[in-house]
C-alpha cells in the first residue's frame, strides 16, 4: 500500500489589470493677451513659460480666478500637486462656486494619494453641477482607491446615465467589479468600451485578465494579442499573453513572449522569473536556473525567484542548493507558508531530517491553519516515525479542510490499517475508491469485503 507526498510547485505571475485612469485637468479659455500667450504655452507643453505668464496675469488682476486655475494645471503637469492645489484654494477663495476649481482639486488631491479630501472636492463639483459626468468617473476612481468598489459602480452608472457611450466609464466600471470578483460582469463592461473604442487598449487588456481569472485562456490570449496589435511595446500583455500560452500547455508559445517581454526591456525581472518557470516545465533545469539567476541578479530581494531557483536544483537533485533558496525565501518574507512545505519535503524524502521537517510543517499551519496540504505532509512523516495516531490525526485534519482529499483518504486508510481499524480503513479506501483512485478500488476488494 503506497503513501503518496506532495510538494508545492512553481507559480506563474500574471500581472494585475491596468489602472483605470482620471480624466484630466480642466482649463478655462476667458482671458487676455497675457493670458492666451500663457494658455498657448501650455498647449505647447511649455508648462513653465506658461506658469510665468499666469502669474504675470494675477500681478495685473490679483483676483483673475481662472489664471489661477490654469496655472494649477500647468504645476500639476509638472507634478507639482501641493502647487497646485495652492492656486485652486485661492480660485476657490475667490468664487466658491467655481466647479472647474473643485473638480481640479480633486485630481490633484487624488495624485497625492488622498483620495477622502478628492472625493470630497468631486462631491462639491457634482453639488454645483449635477450633470458633471468627469466629476462622477473620477470620484468613482477615488472611490476604488478607497476600496469601496460598490461605491465607485454607482458613480460610474451616474456617468453612464448621462453619457451612455463613454468607453472610460464602462472600463473603470469593469474594474471595480473586477475588484469585486465580478468577472463575468467585468467583461460585458469592458466588452461595452470595446464597442464604443474598438482601439481602447485598456479595455482589451482588462478584460484578458478577467477572462483569465474564469480560466477561459483562450479568450484571454486573444484579447492580449490585440493590445500587441495596437502596441507591440506593450510589455505587460506579452507578460500575460505568455501565463495564458502557459496555462493552455504551450511552453515554447510562453517563452517566446517573455524573450520578447526582455528584448523590450532587458531588465523586466518578472519576465525572467516566468520563463525560468516555462523551461523548468520542459525539464531544461539548467536553462531554468540561469533565468532566476538574472531575476535575482536585477532584484537581490525577489523572493519568488529563489523559491523557484530551490524547486529546479532540488530536480536536479542539488537538495543543499535548493534547501539555502529556500532558506533565503523564508529569509525574506517570512510567512512563506510554501517554501517551509517544501523545504519540510526536503528534509523529510532526502536529508532523512523527519523533526526537521516536521518542524517546517508546523510553522506552515501556524501560518496558515487552514492548509490542507501541511497536515497531509506533515502525516506522512509522523507516520514514518512511527507516530500513527499522529499520522490519523493529520490526516483527519486534511479532509476535514478538504472533503475531496483524495490521497489523503488513501493514506488514512493505510494508517488504520496499521492500528488495527480495519473499518476505517475500508471507509477511508472506499471514500478514495469514489473519487477515482484505482488502488482504493482495488483494496476495498481485497481487504473490505
Amino acid at each position: 500500500m503506497k503513501k503518496r507526498t506532495t510538494a508545492i510547485a512553481a507559480a506563474l505571475s500574471v500581472l494585475a489589470c491596468g489602472s483605470p485612469f482620471l480624466t484630466g485637468c480642466s482649463f478655462s479659455f476667458r482671458g487676455n493677451t497675457v493670458f492666451q500667450n500663457a494658455l498657448e504655452k501650455q498647449n505647447a507643453s511649455d508648462f513653465l513659460g506658461a506658469i510665468s505668464d499666469y502669474s504675470k496675469a494675477i500681478e495685473i488682476d490679483p483676483n483673475y480666478v481662472d489664471a489661477y486655475v490654469n496655472r494649477g494645471v500647468a504645476k500639476s503637469d509638472l507634478g507639482d500637486n501641493s502647487g497646485a492645489i495652492f492656486d485652486y484654494n485661492k480660485a476657490i477663495e475667490i468664487n466658491p462656486k467655481y466647479v472647474l476649481a473643485y473638480y481640479n482639486r480633486g485630481i490633484a488631491k487624488a495624485n497625492l494619494q488622498d483620495y477622502s479630501g478628492a472625493i470630497s472636492d468631486f462631491n462639491k463639483a457634482i453639488e454645483i453641477d449635477p450633470e458633471y459626468v468627469d466629476a462622477y468617473v473620477n470620484r468613482g476612481l477615488a472611490k476604488i482607491n478607497s476600496g469601496d468598489n460598490s461605491g465607485a459602480i454607482y458613480d460610474y452608472d451616474k456617468a453612464l446615465k448621462i453619457n451612455p457611450k463613454y468607453a472610460l466609464a464602462y472600463n473603470n466600471r469593469g474594474y471595480a467589479k473586477y475588484n469585486l470578483e465580478e468577472n463575468l460582469d467585468a467583461i460585458a463592461d469592458y466588452s461595452n468600451a470595446i464597442e464604443i473604442n474598438p482601439k481602447y487598449l485598456l479595455a482589451y487588456y482588462n478584460r484578458g485578465i478577467a477572462k483569465g481569472n474564469l480560466q477561459d485562456y483562450s479568450g484571454a490570449k486573444s484579447d492580449y494579442s490585440k493590445v500587441i496589435e495596437i502596441d507591440p511595446n506593450y510589455v505587460d500583455a506579452y507578460v500575460n499573453r505568455g501565463v495564458a500560452k502557459s496555462n493552455l500547455g504551450d511552453n515554447s508559445g510562453a517563452i517566446y513572449d517573455y524573450n520578447k517581454v526582455i528584448e523590450i526591456n532587458p531588465k523586466y525581472v518578472l519576465a525572467y522569473n516566468n520563463l525560468g518557470i516555462e523551461k523548468s516545465n520542459l525539464k531544461d533545469y539548467y536553462g531554468a536556473i540561469s533565468d532566476y539567476n538574472k531575476a535575482i541578479e536585477i532584484n537581490p530581494n525577489y523572493v519568488d525567484a529563489y523559491y523557484n531557483r530551490a524547486i529546479s536544483k532540488g530536480d536536479l537533485k542539488d537538495y543543499s542548493g535548493a534547501i539555502n533558496d529556500y532558506n533565503k525565501s523564508i529569509e525574506l518574507n517570512p510567512r512563506y507558508v510554501n517554501a517551509y512545505i517544501n523545504r519540510g519535503l526536503i528534509k523529510d524524502e532526502q536529508l532523512q531530517d523527519p523533526y526537521g521537517a516536521i518542524s517546517d510543517y508546523n510553522k506552515a499551519l501556524e501560518i496558515d491553519p487552514k492548509y490542507a496540504l501541511s497536515y497531509y505532509n506533515r502525516g506522512i512523516v509522523k507516520s514514518k516515525i512511527g507516530d500513527n495516531l499522529g499520522a490519523i490525526s493529520d490526516y483527519s485534519k486534511a479532509i476535514e479542510i478538504n472533503p475531496n482529499y483524495l490521497d489523503a483518504y488513501i493514506n488514512l486508510g493505510v494508517e488504520k490499517n496499521k492500528v488495527g481499524e480495519m473499518k476505517g480503513a475500508c471507509f477511508n479506501w472506499t471514500k478514495a475508491s469514489g473519487l477515482g483512485d484505482e488502488d482504493a478500488t482495488k483494496w476495498v476488494k481485497e481487504y473490505c469485503q
